[in-house]
């Protein structure tokens, strides 16, 4: 009685949600480590959640939240960080027909996912997805890595795919608001419903700068330092990092230059930025305190659907220089929190990066609204949300699911954020 009594207050106690992802722990980045906060969310308000994604055989980036179910997997032609889901397996649907989901979510629309999507809609089982890549956006960089593998030719039968995809589950979990704007202009508009993401307002504060981290990592006292943070891909605009942080060199522009994290990338920026420090991956204290300890956050990707990296540094208290594109754009207010440049643009970035190395009052006045801004993201707010969500295609009947545009409960959150 009483569990019937939490569902019907939107709670997820005694619910069963068996979740399909592309990855889950063999790469860290922040699709992952979202999937994984919300399975751990779920869990910890009694929910019952089966996982099933491809892992690899090194050594997981991150110790996984919640029941991991592996899937067979290959390497992604080109990018063998990536794992190319060969389906569910026999066991697999063993372990799924056992499990008897309330509700199936999809957070990658590939292999995996359509035949999730297939069972589910065999089963009656209601289906909800999340989109977390922009992979028509990605597969325009998959040259840059093997030439051989023209992949970005196959950007519009991606888009075909995702609109007889998409129509079939009741909701569509979208991160930013120029996310839900590009898939209604690609003919995908029923059932969208904004599903920003957060912050820990903890992990990621200014109170984290530490100079003896500076000192240990050859910063001087007085060194203003530019930094990136996320994976060492290419579709991340690190090629126009790369030009702009040599621009600055040879201009004589005084300024020292850091990236966080690792990736298939990194050879060839290391070739190119030899007076950069890389740091490699960085997690818990040590990624806490190369945020505060930078003074300009400088991250040119416009393949963003959100953009958790630079909510993190915002709520550093560092100013950020961004791509007016995806994500970004609904994080940084331009000319307030920081700047928004042109995607692709070098020179724009340029200047910008420019501006604020040369203004330690404009640091300081953007910086401290860039982290009043970041209290707008509350994590706990985001995964209630969810839960409110899933309430919804419980009780809601088929027919009134997924005709809908925006929650009231998420636009609200995110009207707060965007004023």
């Amino acid at each position: 009685m009483s569990q019937a009594r939490n569902v019907e207050h939107g709670d997820v106690a005694g619910r069963r949600i068996a979740l399909f992802a592309g990855a889950y722990n063999h790469i860290s980045d922040g699709v992952t480590l979202t999937l994984n906060r919300l399975v751990g969310y779920l869990e910890g308000r009694d929910a019952e959640v089966l996982v099933f994604a491809p892992t690899a055989k090194s050594a997981p980036a991150i110790k996984h939240a919640g029941t991991l179910v592996t899937i067979p997997s290959l390497p992604w032609p080109g990018r063998s960080d990536y794992r190319l889901s060969l389906g569910l397996s026999r066991r697999a649907r063993q372990r799924l027909k056992a499990f008897a989901p309330d509700l199936v979510h999809i957070a990658s629309p590939d292999y995996l996912g359509a035949q999730a999507l297939l069972w589910a809609n065999d089963q009656g089982v209601p289906v909800v997805t999340s989109f977390h890549t922009h992979f028509g956006a990605y597969l325009r960089y998959f040259p840059t890595y093997n030439r051989l593998y023209r992949m970005d030719l196959l950007e519009g039968t991606c888009w075909r795919y995702g609109r007889w995809f998409y129509p079939q589950c009741q909701h569509i979990y979208v991160p930013s608001q120029a996310m839900v704007d590009e898939l209604r202009r690609r003919g995908i508009s029923n059932g969208l419903r904004l599903w920003p993401r957060g912050v820990n307002q903890e992990r990621f504060h200014p109170r984290w700068r530490c100079e003896a981290w500076r000192q240990h990592h050859g910063l001087a006292a007085d060194d203003l330092v530019v930094t990136y943070v996320g994976r060492l891909v290419w579709e991340k605009g690190l090629n126009v990092f790369a030009k702009v942080i040599r621009r600055l060199e040879d201009s004589g522009i005084a300024h020292r230059s850091i990236m966080v994290g690792d990736g298939p990338a990194r050879k060839r920026l290391r070739e190119r930025l030899p007076r950069t420090l890389f740091t490699g991956r960085l997690s818990r204290d040590q990624l806490s305190k190369a945020y505060a300890s930078s003074d300009i956050f400088f991250f040119p990707s416009d393949t963003e659907t959100f953009g958790n990296v630079t909510l993190e540094a915002m709520a550093s208290g560092l100013p950020a220089v961004c791509a007016d594109a995806g994500g970004s754009s609904a994080l940084v207010l331009n000319n307030v929190t920081g700047f928004l440049a042109s995607p692709g643009d070098s020179e724009d970035f340029f200047h910008k990066v420019q501006r604020l190395l040369s203004s330690a009052s404009l640091r300081r006045s953007m910086g401290a609204r860039a982290l009043a801004r970041s209290r707008l993201f509350d994590w706990d707010q985001v995964m209630a949300q969810m839960s409110a969500f899933y309430r919804d295609i419980w009780h809601s009947s088929p027919s009134s699911v997924g005709t809908g545009l925006i929650a009231n409960g998420t636009k609200s959150l995110v009207t707060r954020a965007a004023a």
